[in-house]
């Protein structure tokens, strides 16, 4: 590697370049040169990888534990829907998707880990032309795996409204690399000191969270998750629902269970409401727009739907094996 500076051996780069949050990083495969690696400053994507300049890519994230990916059809499903809208050949079936993410998982060494997927356009070019690109890329990437967020905070979390507007249209509903709306959302949760925020739609109704869905219960006992229209479908607030509807409406802990647009007026009369989320798990949120959330405690339906959805997360049906 020439420079200005001389002549550098990047194995000599490698070597000496180690910094603390590099340790966090397993393994990865890239079908560029169709291998893994576990050295993280060969964890990258060719700069004329349209997901780098354009945007143009799809990315997933599920988590592992004891060597198994929990809900792993749910996120397949997504990351195949998502390809079709944006005409992104995704040319990995998913026993193949499953075969590398198994070899990278052992590659990296841990049976718990966070586990992100992309699927680029592709090299080639610098334009907006998508078909500057002769063929898509793939990224398995293993991680560390953090701690629920209910772990770490067992007091609840702090969820302010943001203004940073939604996503349009197909945009929000596509789980596509375009995360500068998000990201910005979360840059406005640090500076506020708030755990997360959460933006409105046009109507003024709750949308979404940076990287998590929002849900409440309302004042007679309802479930309310947004509808689709301005949201990423969460596969962890899809699969909460599922178990709520499944074995917390029978109960009466829950009236019932429904995608139903949520007012803002309407989110602050709530007893109780949620943050979903791969990482999170199910949240309860006690402070809401600078006043608490019901008696400013995680509540009895937080309790109820965290227990069974911390026993999903071990339900074999629901767990692909990937390393023995």
């Amino acid at each position: 590697m020439k420079s200005d500076f001389g002549v550098k051996d990047f194995a000599d780069f490698c070597a000496a370049h180690g910094p603390g949050y590099q340790k966090d990083y397993y393994a990865m495969y890239s079908s560029w040169w169709d291998g893994i690696t576990t050295e993280p400053n060969l964890m990258v994507i060719p700069v004329d990888d349209h997901m780098v300049h354009r945007g143009d890519g799809l990315f997933e994230t599920f988590k592992c534990n004891d060597g198994a990916a929990y809900n792993l059809a749910a996120h397949w499903a997504r990351l195949e829907r998502g390809a079709e809208a944006i005409r992104l050949p995704l040319r990995w079936s998913r026993a193949e998707r499953n075969r590398l993410l198994a070899a990278v998982l052992r590659a990296g060494g841990h049976r718990d880990a966070l586990v992100r997927v992309f699927v680029s356009r592709g090299p080639g070019g610098h334009s907006a032309n998508p078909f500057e690109s002769p063929e898509p890329l793939l990224l398995i990437l293993s991680v560390r795996l953090g701690r629920p967020f209910m772990e770490l905070h067992p007091g609840g979390a702090r969820v302010g409204v943001s203004g940073i507007p939604v996503k349009p249209g197909v945009f929000a509903r596509v789980k596509s690399v375009n995360y500068l709306p998000n990201a910005l959302m979360r840059r406005e949760a640090v500076e506020r000191g708030l755990d997360f925020v959460v933006s409105l739609d046009p109507d003024g109704c709750v949308a979404e969270l940076p990287t998590e869905n929002f849900g409440i219960v309302t004042p007679d006992g309802w479930l309310l998750i947004p509808p689709p229209d301005h949201i990423l479908a969460g596969t962890t607030m899809h699969r909460a629902a599922l178990l709520a509807r499944t074995f917390l409406v029978p109960r009466g802990v829950l009236a019932g269970v429904a995608e139903h647009p949520i007012p803002l007026e309407l989110a602050q009369r709530a007893p109780e409401m949620f943050v979903f989320g791969t990482t999170p798990d199910v949240t309860a949120v006690t402070e809401f727009d600078g006043h608490p959330v019901g008696n400013g405690r995680p509540g009895p339906v937080f309790g109820e739907l965290s227990r069974v959805f911390a026993a999903d997360l071990r339900h074999p049906a629901m767990r692909t094996r990937l390393m023995d």
